[in-house]
């Protein structure tokens, strides 16, 4: 059986521009806080991911989706562009705390196997990282996701998103960012998608050393996501990520997040999120080419 690599998911440049539909109930809030409207319905969350994986899977090297909410409709309509390629959430997201995501473990009902079969080329686990619990829970957890993805020849991305302990105040969010790249950037892992240091603001110089500080850690392949980040700072962010050793992004709120709530979501995708996602694009190429 064949085994996918990195160079599955790239740009002909080698880079990565991987655009993320899988966020779940997040975005049914955030649609809510856009509209005021209550009672968003899955069918109004599927089409927007439907949607958006049509309209904008062109101009991405990726498509990141969901089984809770779009996987079988996005394989059924065919909706990701041949050009483009195919990666599923694996992760389960446990509420709590009055969030929607207090906790993850590996989904089961995602099978491996069959991801290929739909054509998927890689899995993508979350991992919530506290200072104050198990670190070898979580370095298990990985390596369990890693051994499942490759027994079925796909590629494995981690996401590891720092939040705060839950029995402590202290938090140093930047702090914990690197560690938590010290911990789980040297796992087999294929590709580590990582928190954007200083939610991509200040100085640009500052931008491309905390970065720097990142990539001496990460020891595979890694890629910036695009929460945290305005939407207008993110192009500036992946160019100085990309400056210190980013393979490119996977990103989904800086491309799409202004079109939520739009009376015509579709001509705003086109209007808006296709040029915010192909420069972006066009940033990791030319980063790419001065390599």
């Amino acid at each position: 059986m064949e085994q996918y690599t990195i160079k599955d998911l790239a740009r002909p440049s080698g880079g990565l521009a991987m655009l993320a539909v899988d966020q779940r109930e997040a975005l049914r809030i955030m649609m809510q806080s856009a509209t005021g409207i209550k009672n968003i319905t899955d069918e109004i969350v599927t089409n927007f991911k439907v949607s958006a994986a049509r309209i904008l899977s062109p101009y991405a090297s990726a498509v990141l989706v969901d089984k809770q909410f779009c996987l079988d409709e996005i394989v059924k309509t065919k909706a990701i562009a041949p050009s483009s390629n195919m990666i599923v959430s694996s992760d389960e997201f446990i509420p709590g705390n009055g969030i929607p995501v207090d906790d993850v473990r590996i989904d089961t009902a995602i099978d491996a196997q069959e991801v290929r079969a739909m054509g998927g080329k890689a899995l993508k686990l979350l991992v919530l990282w506290r200072e104050d619990e198990d670190k070898e829970k979580r370095l298990a957890m990985v390596a369990d996701f890693v051994k499942k993805c490759h027994s079925a020849g796909l590629v494995s991305i981690i996401e590891p998103v720092v939040r705060p302990p839950r029995h402590s105040w202290g938090f140093d969010k930047e702090e914990c960012i690197l560690k938590a790249a010290k911990e789980l950037g040297d796992t087999e892992a294929d590709i580590y998608k990582v928190e954007m240091p200083l939610g991509g603001k200040g100085n640009y110089q500052a931008l491309v050393d905390a970065t720097a500080k990142l990539n001496d850690l990460i020891k595979m392949p890694w890629v910036i996501l695009s929460s945290g980040v305005a939407p207008d700072l993110f192009p500036r962010a992946v160019r100085a990520a990309m400056q210190s050793g980013a393979s490119g992004f996977l990103a989904g709120r800086a491309v799409w997040s202004s079109v939520i709530g739009a009376p015509d979501q579709e001509m705003m995708l086109q209007d808006l999120a296709v040029p915010r996602l192909k420069r972006l694009s066009e940033i990791v190429d030319e980063a790419m080419a001065a390599k």
